[in-house]
């Protein structure tokens, strides 16, 4: 296994490896790569999110890295550079790291599910080129595996405090900007996926739970549904039983008290490599 820490170009923002090294019998092998998103409301970047969840892509025969994106205070897009940036890396190195760079999947947690997704949705804007320095093909993820992700910015459904952290303190001028290339009439409605659902928009697996309070399960159903409308494959998992933040649902990522082990959800990563290999 390698691991390495590349910088990102900006304090506490980096990504970490999780590379299989490539066997003498298999050399040219090339494996697809999980990049890890944890969640964390926009404010901090979750640990049992992280590693355990790399590990376990591992296990399953994918490269792995997780990213420690920008975190508030912040303003829109900051985090969403972040992760173009990371894709971009991913691409760049995909020969010596012996990446399939047709199978990069984004797996993303919570607030870290909304900004997987913001990518699924913005990789070929024009917004988005006005931030990035790189080409809509370098940063475009193939595949999106959310789980129980922040989605939508409507009122009655919204994990606000991401949604806040999210659009953070952007200046009035450049929100107006950003409005009018996207065709909306606010920032709440840029950073609610399901309004911005394109045809470009990846492959993608989502699993979330009924028990879900902080986020509520509403926001996946919409999504669901909005890719359903476009017409984009999309395999989808609506758990009965389950708080917020279970990560892989067993102890390898439970609370310090033992809380947060869901038997019922823990096969999440086996169903979503079921329906990955489909492609």
């Amino acid at each position: 296994m390698i691991y390495e820490t590349f910088s990102l170009g900006k304090k506490d923002v980096f990504l970490k490896t999780y590379l299989h090294e490539n066997f003498e019998f298999n050399p040219a092998r090339k494996r697809p790569f999980v990049l890890v998103i944890p969640g964390g409301g926009y404010n901090h970047v979750g640990v049992r999110e992280r590693e355990p969840v790399a590990l376990k892509m591992n296990a399953l025969g994918f490269h792995a890295a997780t990213l420690h994106y920008s975190i508030a205070p912040m303003k829109f897009p900051d985090a969403l550079i972040d992760l173009a940036n990371a894709v971009a890396l991913i691409r760049e190195n995909a020969e010596k790291w012996h990446v399939d760079s047709d199978k990069i999947i984004i797996c993303g947690f919570s607030a870290g599910g909304h900004l997987a997704a913001s990518l699924g949705t913005f990789w070929n804007s024009n917004f988005l080129q006005e931030y990035s320095s790189h080409s809509p093909e370098e940063i475009r993820p193939n595949y999106l595996c959310l789980c129980y992700p922040v989605i939508t910015s409507e009122k009655n459904y919204a994990h606000e405090e991401s949604i806040q952290n999210v659009i953070g303190s952007i200046p009035a001028e450049e929100a107006k900007k950003i409005c009018k290339s996207l065709g909306k009439s606010d920032m709440r409605e840029v950073v609610s996926i399901e309004k911005n659902i394109t045809k470009d928009f990846p492959p993608t697996f989502i699993w979330h739970t009924v028990q879900d309070e902080a986020v509520p399960a509403k926001n996946t159903i919409l999504l669901a549904n909005a890719l359903y409308e476009a017409g984009i494959d999309c395999e989808y998992h609506l758990f009965n039983r389950g708080k917020h933040a279970l990560s892989l649902s067993t102890e390898e990522s439970a609370l310090a008290d033992g809380s947060n082990i869901e038997k019922e959800c823990s096969v999440w990563p086996e169903l979503f490599i079921n329906w990955f290999k489909e492609f």
